[in-house]
């Protein structure tokens, strides 16, 4: 009996674990998941954007008689002068990457601080002529290459216009305005620079433009406060008016929809 009940619980051990190896051989490896990894945004300059500036800006005027009273006269010096000012303004435009690093948009950019500008007129000894520029604003296309993902370089052109002032003074009555004309000058820009991202949607830039107004016609009326000029509102002189800019800004735009989505690699 006792061998019997030895005999018995070992084929009931073997029958255990045989049952046991065989169930483990019969389920499937678990699977194995790897983690997914992340991906910064895809820097993309597509987008629009809104933005402020601030820099320097600087004037040249040249300036000539061409007309009194109304009347035509053979063209009389009146020299030329040149200002500088802290200038400031904002900036709202439109970018589209195409192709392989290159980047296409237009830009609408304003900028006030009034330049103010002045010199003796030699053909008419005791007067001083003085200029200012109140504002300008430009109207431009950019064309920018990505000279790395983050940094566009870039250059651009288009319209200008430019707000100003012009008067005869009298420095030897107390900076009495003999002669005084506000007028609008309109002419173009070009102009490049460097804009990089910093930040998704952040960007800060600096550039250099030119701009170049021509010359202008521009009559000036009396004051009526200096003999001479003639009675208070008549039409004094006729100046030939020649205006350049140059302005050296930096600045910070904010654009929408800027970066792409971020991607999961398995």
């Amino acid at each position: 009996m006792k061998n019997i009940l030895m005999v018995s619980a070992a084929v009931a051990t073997g029958a255990i674990f045989g049952i046991g190896a065989a169930s483990a051989a019969d389920l499937a490896a678990r699977p194995y998941t790897k983690a997914p990894v992340y991906a910064p945004p895809q820097i993309s300059w597509t987008g629009c954007y809104i933005g402020g500036n601030v820099g320097g800006g600087w004037d040249r005027f040249n300036a000539g008689e061409v007309g009194f009273a109304g009347v035509p006269t053979p063209y009389v010096d009146y020299g030329g002068n040149h200002g500088s000012s802290v200038i400031g303004g904002g900036q709202i435009g439109c970018d589209y990457e195409f192709a392989s690093n290159w980047v296409i948009g237009i830009q609408g950019q304003a900028q006030f601080g009034t330049i103010t500008s002045s010199n003796p007129v030699a053909a008419f000894p005791g007067i001083t002529a003085q200029f200012k520029v109140n504002n300008f604003e430009t109207l431009t296309g950019r064309l920018g290459y990505t000279v790395v993902p983050a940094v566009l370089a870039y250059v651009k052109g288009g319209a200008a216009w430019a707000n100003g002032s012009g008067a005869a003074v009298v420095p030897a009555l107390g900076g009495l305005v003999g002669e005084s004309a506000g007028f609008t000058m309109t002419g173009y820009t070009v102009g490049g620079g460097l804009e990089w991202m910093f930040a998704p949607g952040w960007s800060v830039f600096g550039e250099y433009n030119y701009m170049d107004f021509g010359t202008k016609n521009v009559d000036f009326l009396s004051s009526g406060l200096v003999p001479g000029f003639g009675p208070g509102g008549a039409l004094a002189d006729t100046n030939a008016i020649r205006l350049t800019i140059q302005t050296a800004t930096v600045g910070l735009n904010y654009k929408f929809n800027w970066g792409g989505p971020v991607v999961a690699k398995y």
